[in-house]
C-alpha cells in the first residue's frame, strides 16, 4: 500500500511529469547525437573513398569499398548466427526456472487450502506421484533428433 500511495503522491506532487519530461528531452539528444555520429561517419567513409580512388583510380576504390562493405555485412551475419543459438538456450533456461519458481510458489499457496478439504492428503499426493513419474519418464526417455529443443 505504500508504493501506491508514493506512486499517487507523486503523481499529485508533479515529480512525474518532470521526470518524463527529462527523460523525453534526454532522448531527443541522444537521437540528435546519433544522427551527427552517422553523418560523421559517412563523411569519413567519403573522404576514405575520394582518397582511395585518387590514389588508386575510382574502379578499384569502389570495388574495394563494396567488398570491404559486403565482408562487414558477412561478419555481422556470422556473429549473430553464432551467438543466437546460445541466447537462446539461455533464455530456455530462464524460463524454465521462472516456470518452476511460479509452479511452487502456486502449489505452496493453494497447499493449506487442500490440506482442509475432504480428500485432505490424497488430494494432494495423488498429483505429486503422477508429476514425480512423469519427471522418471522424461529423465529416461532419449529424444530421437537432439537439436529438437533448440528452437531451430
Amino acid at each position: 500500500m505504500g508504493l501506491l500511495a508514493s506512486l499517487l503522491s507523486g503523481f499529485a506532487s508533479g515529480e512525474t511529469v518532470a521526470a518524463v519530461r527529462r527523460v523525453r528531452t534526454a532522448a531527443i539528444v541522444y537521437a540528435l547525437a546519433a544522427l551527427a555520429a552517422l553523418c560523421g561517419l559517412g563523411f569519413l567513409i567519403g573522404a576514405a573513398y575520394i582518397w582511395a580512388a585518387a590514389r588508386y583510380g575510382s574502379f578499384a576504390a569502389a570495388l574495394d569499398f563494396g567488398v570491404g562493405f559486403l565482408v562487414i555485412a558477412g561478419l555481422v551475419l556470422l556473429v549473430h548466427r553464432l551467438t543466437s543459438g546460445a541466447r537462446a538456450r539461455r533464455e530456455a533456461r530462464r524460463r524454465s526456472a521462472d516456470m518452476k519458481a511460479i509452479g511452487i510458489t502456486a502449489a505452496l499457496a493453494v497447499l493449506p487450502t487442500l490440506l482442509k478439504g475432504k480428500g485432505g492428503l490424497g488430494v494432494i499426493l495423488g498429483p505429486a506421484v503422477a508429476l514425480a513419474a512423469y519427471a522418471i519418464y522424461r529423465e529416461n526417455v532419449k529424444p530421437d533428433d537432439p537439436d529438437a529443443g533448440e528452437g531451430k
